[in-house]
């Protein structure tokens, strides 16, 4: 009795030591496995169950179809007809279920990830195996002749790979957690390398998978590729294909949450948004206010237009700031040799990405000018009125605003500036 007695409070005495070397500081919670379930889950959404037909309506074929799918992962909605008003809804309140988790724990929402991770793996080998068993039965006939009718230009092209890289977005979310992943030297290139080849021969497979049962007609004319393939082959039990879809999109709105989230409060960390976007939780350790702020501006994103003005407006966006910032990396390499990198790429990498970003911009705007572009730019643009005011002059009426919504907010969500980590 006295020996578990003892033993108890040995073990009483570890958990508050645990405890106490703690810091109020974002935790190194999330291995290898976690890692690559980011890549996997973020990138796997709705883009490769819907984007097949956006991508084949700009080739025109299905050879030049599946190559593009090829090199998106080299390079890197369901079907029914509800009211508008009630997806965007939904998909606030999806929005809203997301960002409470991923505010509440880092593990619950690691948790979460791997879980929906797991769930839509199902319905990828599912698809995948039964293009597998109908091609062993001879359905071959949409492949041949497969480069037959191709039309191409240099926009169409662009736009093509802007659907094909919005199933594929998510290969750099895993940058942004760096901060929370065990041995990041060696577990961010390792996820890198295993996810996005996993994920790139998956796309191709599923692609493969739905040509066994439609024809190039016929995927143009589906609003969801999948559910109809689900309709034609799973049937009776083609309601799973729309349960997992929407566990899919789940999954990939979480991992954006979690990696995005981060991303912004790096931002007020480093002085270039609001210094509250910074602080860290007091009883849970997350950066709430930045994935609080990221989940209200993904709210506003669902607002206007549809999926496919919301893949040309984020698409030009992300490979705008993509391209950017890899040509920052190329200048940093002679004007900053002195730096310290860890992770070494060869050069001509960062070079050819950066050449594929100014295609990727300016291909679409010439060949098909949209407004989406327009407003992409005004939104980006007005950013740097809140920068100038509230961050870089620090104006002091804006300072008499900032100051007291900062302190209130601090409050409100128990939040404090992150400390040093212990050495």
């Amino acid at each position: 009795m006295e020996e578990t007695s003892l033993r108890k409070r040995r073990e009483d005495e570890k958990s508050i030591q645990s405890i106490e070397h703690k810091t109020t500081n974002l935790q190194k919670e999330l291995g290898l496995f976690s890692g690559i379930c980011i890549i996997v889950g973020t990138i796997i959404g709705s883009g490769i169950f819907i984007s097949p037909k956006s991508v084949l309506s700009n080739m025109e074929a299905v050879g030049p179809c599946l190559i593009v799918w090829a090199a998106c992962g080299i390079l890197a909605t369901l079907g029914c007809n509800p009211p508008q008003v009630v997806i965007k809804l939904l998909a606030a309140a999806a929005i809203l279920l997301i960002t409470t988790v991923n505010a509440l724990s880092v593990r619950l929402g690691s948790y979460v990830q791997n879980v929906f991770t797991a769930a839509k793996m199902v319905i990828v080998v599912v698809i995948i195996i039964s293009g597998i068993v109908l091609l062993a039965q001879g359905n071959t006939r949409n492949f041949e002749n497969s480069f037959e009718g191709t039309k191409l230009s240099l926009g169409a092209i662009g736009l093509a790979f802007y659907n094909g890289l919005w199933a594929y977005d998510g290969w750099n979310q895993l940058n942004y957690i760096t901060e929370e992943l065990r041995n990041p030297f060696r577990n961010l290139p390792l996820g890198i390398i295993i996810g996005i080849p996993l994920v790139t021969g998956c796309y191709i497979l599923m692609n493969v998978s739905y040509f066994t049962v439609m024809t190039a007609t016929e995927l143009l004319q589906s609003q969801a590729v999948a559910v109809t393939f689900g309709d034609r082959v799973l049937y009776p039990a083609s309601w799973v294909v729309p349960l997992f879809v929407a566990f899919s999109t789940l999954g990939a709105a979480n991992g954006t949450c979690f990696t995005a989230g981060r991303l912004v409060y790096v931002a007020g960390r480093e002085g270039h948004m609001l210094k509250v976007l910074s602080y860290v939780s007091v009883k849970r350790l997350t950066p709430a206010p930045a994935i609080i702020f990221y989940g209200i501006i993904a709210i506003i994103y669902i607002i206007p237009g549809d999926i496919n003005s919301l893949v040309n407006y984020f698409s030009f966006a992300a490979w705008l700031f993509y391209g950017l910032t890899i040509f920052g990396l190329v200048v940093m390499r002679f004007t900053r040799k002195e730096l310290k990198r860890p992770i070494k790429v060869p050069i001509f990498i960062p070079i050819l990405v950066t050449l594929l970003s100014v295609f990727l911009v300016l291909a679409p705007i010439i060949s098909q000018p949209a407004w989406e572009y327009l407003y992409c730019v005004l939104f980006m643009l007005s950013g740097l009125i809140f920068y100038f005011l509230f961050v870089y002059y620090k104006f002091g009426w804006a300072q008499k605003i900032s100051k007291p919504l900062t302190m209130h907010l601090q409050m409100l969500m128990e939040v404090v500036p992150a400390e040093e980590a212990p050495e």
